[in-house]
């Protein structure tokens, strides 16, 4: 047999094998993502001059430091709004704004999903179980709280892949035109999750409404302060030419620092906090994750996707779907980008590529919402204490949903020549 063939065999098998552990199974991710490691190895032969740099990497690579920081520091804002009820006050201000618990439960986790960060979920999670309250299960509202809070990013720059994708279009994709043009998959994407689960709730809180907007607006903004201040560095910092980029972590460090003082805390408060924000199981989690996607990088199997898929008897807007939408699962959706968007421009040298284009990076932003391996999963199912068995199946009738009107909307923008 052809060694690419096998190759290709052995990744389906790794992959059969990741969801019966994690959804049939229920096995913990971080045993699964340890065993799945040690198969890659064997499973493509690696050598130890592939094997020690990919775990290195995954340990102790820059991504994985950024990821535990960010992870870190995040948890130990979290307990400070908790501890000033910033978050129940953001929950009330929004009730006395709009008095719907569906607004509570969509908008404010992708709000708060505009800070490009994975435990960003944790902090979506206590409003989205508030706003709810009894009326959807425990797994269908960790469900809502994971999709809502990255719906931000399928569209938004200031996360790393679109910036990178859209700069390897050479200018044939802006990020004016490819934010303007995903509009209407967002609207989508938020009407998917209001049509399978949230118009299962009743809009009305049951608040009496006995202040004036501007009261609640206040109350708002004294609410999501650290939360907007983290997002608006990351952005501003990001628009600017500096010599220096501000990751993430930098960002929420500022903001802990700040609300240190303007939230008048005392260090008897804080103190717990360094102990209780070190949350050791998400972050073996994460680094199993990290050194997972180094040795199957390493493998090289997700090079060999774009010379099959092209085979396939098929349109090339729709081999260029599969790949941008299987690609993700292999090696991370960073992968396929780099070496799947320079191909769409060869592929269509002349004329727009708008509409395969968001065709493509909605496939896999799709398809990252229901990847085992996407660690905000992982994140998500830990904070409401089920498993991603229990978490995945109900996030998938919303991408069901989503990925049909895609479609749709790819035929719209290439009937119009996009």
């Amino acid at each position: 047999m052809n060694p690419e063939v096998l190759s290709l065999i052995k990744m389906a098998g790794l992959f059969v094998f990741l969801i019966i552990m994690l959804l049939v199974l229920r096995k913990p991710l971080n045993l699964t993502m340890s065993i799945s490691c040690v198969i890659v190895i064997f499973l493509f032969q690696l050598p130890m001059d592939k094997i020690l740099p990919a775990v290195q990497t995954g340990l102790i690579g820059t991504n994985t430091i950024r990821s535990i920081l960010v992870l870190y520091f995040i948890t130990f804002l979290q307990r400070m709004m908790e501890k000033r009820k910033q978050l129940s006050g953001c929950q009330d201000a929004m009730n006395g704004l709009f008095n719907n618990r569906r607004i509570n439960a969509s908008v404010v986790p992708f709000l708060l999903g505009c800070l490009p960060a994975a435990s960003t979920v944790i902090l979506c999670g206590p409003i989205v179980r508030d706003a709810i309250g009894d009326n959807l299960g425990t797994s269908e509202k960790a469900a809502c709280t994971s999709f809502f809070r990255h719906i931000s990013e399928a569209f938004l720059p200031t996360y790393t892949n679109i910036f990178i994708a859209i700069s390897l279009t050479q200018g044939r994709v802006t990020v004016a035109s490819f934010v303007i043009a995903m509009l209407p998959v967002v609207l989508v994407l938020f009407a998917s999750g209001w049509f399978v689960y949230l118009r299962k709730v009743p809009k009305d809180t049951g608040m009496v409404i006995d202040q004036s907007k501007g009261v609640y607006l206040k109350q708002l903004a004294a609410s999501i302060w650290p939360i907007v201040v983290a997002i608006g560095i990351v952005l501003i910092t990001g628009a600017m030419d500096l010599p220096f980029e501000v990751p993430v972590w930098a960002a929420v460090l500022v903001v802990v620092v700040l609300n240190v003082f303007i939230s008048k805390f005392s260090f008897a408060e804080i103190a717990p906090f360094f102990k209780t924000a070190f949350e050791g199981k998400l972050m073996l989690n994460t680094i199993a994750v990290m050194v997972f996607s180094q040795l199957l990088s390493a493998s090289g199997v997700v090079d060999l996707l774009p010379k099959y898929f092209g085979m396939l008897p098929i349109p090339m807007w729709l081999v260029f779907a599969l790949l941008f939408f299987v690609g993700p699962l292999m090696g991370g959706s960073m992968a396929i980008l780099v070496l799947c968007v320079p191909m769409m421009l060869t592929t269509w040298p002349d004329g727009s590529i708008l509409s395969v284009f968001i065709l493509c990076m909605s496939m896999t932003y799709v398809i990252m919402q229901i990847a085992p391996t996407h660690i905000c999963l992982t994140l998500c199912a830990e904070d409401y204490k089920i498993t991603l068995g229990d978490l995945i199946p109900k996030v998938f009738p919303m991408v069901a949903v989503s990925t049909v009107f895609i479609f749709a909307y790819f035929f719209v923008l290439r009937a119009m020549g996009l």
